[in-house]
């Protein structure tokens, strides 16, 4: 599998352009601020061909650039429709407050083609299979993508902003929730495997099984199986 990615905008989300290999048909997941030249330069690096872009949550770092993006190479938007209205209505989603600081001149609104995402499902996009699970807690529609391993290739998450290295996805926003991140934590990743590669929306590469020795919340996930009585407010990710 082959995997480009670069940090975009002001608050440095990882977006990634996923592919069988390059040459082939791509996803693109996650195009926030100011993603939109980076996406084309690695699609013309790569001599890529898009088929989709995958959103990982709704909030406006990582869905700034979704309309620019799909409407310049005519591809659907994946997202839970739980968090679909905040591609149109991202201050909603941050709080009237922050929204308005944050927003600036951004652009908002869907693409012309939305697609749903559920939890559970098997997208086969692009010579890839890629596994859906709803993990809220950071958002109400929080989803991450996962890939089977294969052969000596591990399998890898893209986990949004439910797990960074060394930490989570903070919980303070509009639908976010505390107990459901560590819920999502311990049903979505503790039964991966430990050589599965977690690329996050901001930060570092990182394992499962690297997360699993050091991350507290994650330690914290499995020694409370979800409970929320002790839970350390997470610190990161818009």
């Amino acid at each position: 599998m082959f995997v480009a990615g670069f940090p975009a905008g002001a608050w440095g989300t990882n977006c990634y352009l996923v592919a069988p290999a390059a040459g082939e048909e791509c996803v693109i997941v996650d195009p926030g601020h100011e993603a939109a030249q980076g996406v084309e330069d690695l699609i013309r690096e790569h001599r890529l061909k898009p088929v989709a872009v995958l959103l990982t949550h709704g909030h406006i770092d990582h869905v700034a650039s979704v309309v620019p993006v799909c409407g310049a190479q005519n591809v659907p938007a994946w997202i839970h429709p739980e968090d679909r209205y905040m591609m149109a209505d991202p201050e909603r989603a941050l709080g009237r407050s922050l929204g308005r600081q944050l927003m600036g001149s951004i652009t908002v609104g869907e693409p012309d083609d939305v697609r749903e995402l559920t939890d559970g499902s098997v997208l086969e996009l692009a010579g890839l299979r890629l596994t859906v699970d709803h993990a809220p807690g950071h958002t109400g529609g929080s989803v991450t993508f996962r890939t089977p391993s294969q052969n000596d290739i591990p399998p890898v998450l893209f986990s949004g902003d439910l797990l960074f290295a060394g930490s989570i996805g903070r919980t303070d926003l509009p639908g976010g929730d505390s107990a459901a991140i560590m819920r999502s934590l311990a049903r979505v990743c503790l039964p991966l495997d430990d050589a599965t590669v977690v690329l996050s929306g901001h930060g570092s590469q990182t394992t499962i099984g690297r997360e699993r020795a050091s991350n507290p919340y994650l330690r914290q996930a499995a020694e409370s199986a979800g409970s929320a009585e002790n839970t350390v407010a997470p610190r990161r990710g818009m």
